[in-house]
């Protein structure tokens, strides 16, 4: 103010022709200590305490909230961290063990040979190895070796069959033709006491029935078997006498039936105990011999039981063996 009117004085020296009041302005001063900007309005609006306190607990919540979840994300976090941690451990140990072992295997490399790696395989491994070698084998050769079994067993049992019944049927014929000669030779000599009749020789007696059949092994057969070798060839000889009572009792079997059934039953007897006696004796040694094969086949099959379990186990190992490996190396490849 000391300025501005002292300027003014100065400018009024300069200029006397212009007059200026001599009023002095009276400053207006505005102050704000009249009210306290400091002091809320709104304290006591019961509206805006229930919008301050809704606010306040829903800030809480949110914080809350918040807090919560941070909690858990730490959580899941740390979590993820300990599973990396393990798995970058588990990555170092395994391939220090496979630097290792790497290490230990047994190489012999030339420079004009192609590498080759000497590993010893482990006895499981050759067993399995043996096991699956020897299932092929008897896979392969167990079918046709049952096949041909069956049907030679099969041609064998009817060989033995056709033999053994040959064999009782000739045993029969033979037992029955000699019992029948005795007691032709029998009947003979008791009919023609009376009269002088040179009789043969059994044996002679048995080359003229060589060629009998089974039919023909009874007392009347060996009768019409002589009949026919002798007549024609004894009519004139010293056994003609022998031969004409041979004709007669061939042509008339009630001449000695009656007279004689013990002797015509014995011959019927001879043949069937000595057939029945070969074939006895030959269904013991056939029985026998079925009973070993049956055994030997059941031996085969509890022998290939047993591989073919050994071979499952010991590939059931090396599959769980592969699987734990190639999770190793997925792990690796991770």
């Amino acid at each position: 103010m000391y300025n501005v009117q002292h300027y003014i004085k100065i400018y009024n020296q300069r200029n006397h022709k212009s007059t200026t009041p001599h009023t002095p302005k009276i400053p207006t001063t505005r102050l704000l200590c009249e009210c306290d900007i400091y002091t809320s309005i709104y304290d006591n609006d019961p509206q805006m305490k229930a919008v301050m306190e809704n606010y306040n607990r829903q800030a809480s919540e949110r914080f809350k909230e918040y807090d919560e979840r941070m909690n858990k994300n730490r959580k899941e976090c740390k979590e993820q961290c300990d599973k990396e941690i393990q798995k970058i451990i588990l990555k170092d140990k395994l391939d220090k063990e496979l630097t290792e072992k790497f290490a230990t295997l047994h190489t012999d490399i030339q420079n004009d040979a192609i590498p080759t790696c000497v590993c010893e395989k482990s006895l499981a491994d050759k067993t399995e190895k043996f096991c699956l070698n020897c299932g092929k084998t008897m896979g392969g050769v167990a079918p046709g070796w049952g096949l041909v079994s069956g049907l030679v067993y099969a041609g064998w049992s009817q060989y033995v069959a056709t033999t053994v019944a040959k064999a009782a049927t000739n045993a029969g014929i033979k037992a029955g033709v000699k019992v029948g000669l005795v007691n032709v030779t029998k009947i003979v000599t008791e009919l023609s006491k009376d009269t002088l009749v040179e009789i043969p020789s059994i044996e002679m007696l048995e080359t003229l029935t060589t060629g009998i059949s089974a039919d023909n092994v009874t007392l009347s057969g060996i009768f019409n078997t002589l009949n026919s070798a002798m007549t024609g060839k004894y009519n004139y000889d010293t056994y003609s006498q022998f031969s004409m009572w041979i004709q007669n009792l061939a042509g008339n079997h009630r001449l000695y039936t009656r007279r004689y059934p013990t002797e015509v039953a014995a011959v019927e007897t001879a043949f069937d105990n000595a057939k029945t006696g070969i074939l006895t004796k030959a269904g013991n040694a056939t029985s026998s011999l079925t009973t070993g094969i049956t055994a030997s086949i059941i031996a085969i099959v509890v022998i290939i039981l047993i591989m073919v379990i050994i071979y499952l186990i010991l590939r059931y190992r090396r599959k769980k063996k592969m699987k734990k490996k190639l999770q190793y190396i997925k792990l690796l490849e991770e």
